[in-house]
C-alpha cells in the first residue's frame, strides 16, 4: 500500500471508531429516558465506567484472544516504524483496534439496560471486565478472525462461511442473548410484578425526550458501524449505507404501526431495523434490507411485550428482544434476503447462516448465565430492597439527577 492510502485508511476507520464512540452516548441517554428518574444519574456512570473499564480489559487481554495481537511493544513498534512489525504503518493497527473495541465495549452497554434499576455498581463491573476480557472476544475471533476452525468447517460443509458484516449476531444477539442470562439471575424489580397477593405495576419511561436523543445517537452513529466495518478506503460501499438507511425506515414503521404508535416503540423500532441488516448490509438488495428491518421492527414489539406481560421476564430496555432476537434475525436473514434469487449478491449459505447465528446465541446464553450466576452466588448483584426502594442514584452515588430541582421542592 502507498503511504496516501495507508493515511486514509487511518483517517476512515478513526472517523468510523469515533461515531461508534459516540453511540454509547446513546446507549446512556436510551437507559436515562427508560428508566424511573431515581435511577438516571447510575445508567451514565455504568455506560462511561463500562467503557472505561472495557478499554483496559480488551487491551491487555481481549483483543489477543480474538485477533493474537498484544501490545506489549514500543511505540516505534506499535507505529510500524520498524521494519517487519505486525503492526501497519502510521498506526493503522492502534486504529484498528479502537474500532474493534469500540464493538466490544457495546456488549455491557447492551446487558445494563436488561438489568437496570436493581444491579451493584462493583459487580456489574466485575462482569463487565469478564464480558470483554474473555467472554466476547473467544466468539468474535471465531467469526472474523477464523479462529477454531469454525469458518472452515460451515465452508467446507455448506459452501460458504458465516457472514456477519457488522455484528447482528457477533455484537448484538451476543450482547442480548448474555442480558438475558444476566435478567433471569437478577430477577424482576421490586413491585413490577404480582407478588404476595400485591398488584404488580409498569414503570414507564421517566423521559421520552431522552429516550428519543440516546435513539437518534445510536442511529447516527450506526453508519459509522455498518460502512466502517469495511475498515478500508478500498473496501468501502454505498450499499451498506443504502441498505443501513432503508432497514432504519423499515424498522420505524413496523414499530409504529404494530405498535400503535407508542413513542418507546417506534425510537426502538429504528434500532431494530439496524440492528437486523448488520449481518447482511454488505450483500441485500435494498428492499431485502427494507423487510429485514421491518421485520426486526416486528419482533421487537411483538417479543418486547411477550417477554414484559406474559413471560415476566423484566428487561428494563428489552435488550434481549432488541439486540438478541432481532440480531438472531438479521443473522437468518443474510442467508435469506443476501441470495441471488432474491436480489442479493450471494456467497452465502443459508445454513451457515442458521449455525452460526444459534452457535451465537447459545454461546452467549451460557456466559451470561455463568457469569451473573458465579457472581450471584458469591459477592451478590443485588441491591437490597432499602437501596433499590431509595433508587441506585442515592444508594451507589449520593446524588439524584437534578438536586437543585429535590432542594426546591423540600423547601
Amino acid at each position: 500500500m502507498t503511504e496516501q492510502n495507508v493515511g486514509g485508511d487511518v483517517f476512515f476507520l478513526l472517523i468510523g471508531a469515533i461515531l461508534v464512540f459516540a453511540m454509547h452516548g446513546g446507549f446512556a441517554f436510551l437507559e436515562v429516558g427508560t428508566v424511573r428518574k431515581k435511577n438516571q444519574v447510575n445508567a451514565l456512570v455504568k455506560i462511561i465506567s463500562d467503557f472505561a473499564l472495557s478499554t483496559i480489559a480488551y487491551f491487555f487481554i481481549g483483543y489477543g484472544i480474538a485477533y493474537g495481537i498484544h501490545f506489549l511493544a514500543t511505540a516505534a513498534v506499535l507505529q510500524g516504524d520498524v521494519e517487519n512489525s505486525m503492526f501497519a504503518a502510521q498506526g493503522l493497527g492502534l486504529v484498528k483496534f479502537f474500532f474493534l473495541l469500540t464493538f466490544a465495549a457495546a456488549i455491557p452497554a447492551i446487558v445494563s439496560g436488561g438489568i437496570a434499576e436493581r444491579a451493584k455498581f462493583l459487580p456489574q463491573l466485575f462482569a463487565t471486565a469478564l464480558f470483554v476480557a474473555l467472554v466476547y472476544p473467544f466468539f468474535e475471533g471465531m467469526i472474523w478472525n477464523g479462529n477454531a476452525g469454525f469458518q472452515n468447517w460451515l465452508e467446507s460443509t455448506f459452501g460458504a462461511a458465516f457472514n456477519d458484516f457488522a455484528g447482528s449476531v457477533v455484537v448484538h444477539a451476543v450482547g442480548g442473548w448474555a442480558a438475558l442470562g444476566a435478567v433471569l439471575m437478577l430477577g424482576a424489580r421490586r413491585g413490577r410484578y404480582p407478588q404476595n397477593g400485591k398488584k404488580g405495576q409498569a414503570f414507564p419511561p421517566s423521559s421520552i425526550p431522552w429516550l428519543a436523543l440516546g435513539s437518534w445517537l445510536l442511529c447516527i452513529g450506526w453508519f459509522g458501524f455498518n460502512v466502517m466495518s469495511a475498515q478500508s478506503l478500498e473496501g468501502v460501499s454505498g450499499l451498506v449505507a443504502m441498505n443501513s438507511l432503508l432497514a432504519m425506515a423499515g424498522g420505524i414503521l413496523a414499530a409504529l404501526f404494530i405498535g400503535k404508535c407508542d413513542p418507546g416503540f417506534v425510537h426502538n423500532g429504528a434500532l431494530a431495523g439496524l440492528v437486523a441488516v448488520c449481518a447482511g448490509s454488505n450483500l441485500m438488495h435494498p428492499l431485502g434490507a427494507f423487510a429485514t428491518g421491518a421485520i426486526g421492527g416486528g419482533i421487537f414489539v411483538v417479543f418486547f411485550t411477550i417477554c414484559q406481560e406474559k413471560l415476566k421476564i423484566d428487561d428494563v430496555l428489552g435488550v434481549w428482544p432488541l439486540h438478541g432476537l432481532a440480531g438472531a434475525w438479521g443473522g437468518i436473514a443474510a442467508g435469506i434476503f443476501g441470495m441471488e434469487a432474491l436480489g442479493g449478491l450471494g456467497g452465502v449459505s443459508f445454513m451457515s447462516q442458521l449455525i452460526g447465528t444459534l452457535v451465537g446465541c447459545l454461546y452467549a446464553f451460557a456466559g451470561g448465565l455463568l457469569v451473573y450466576g458465579v457472581l450471584k452466588y458469591t459477592i451478590g448483584i443485588r441491591l437490597s430492597e432499602e437501596e433499590e426502594f431509595m433508587g441506585a442514584d442515592l444508594a451507589i452515588h449520593h446524588i439524584q439527577s437534578e438536586p437543585e430541582s429535590r432542594l426546591t421542592s423540600q423547601q
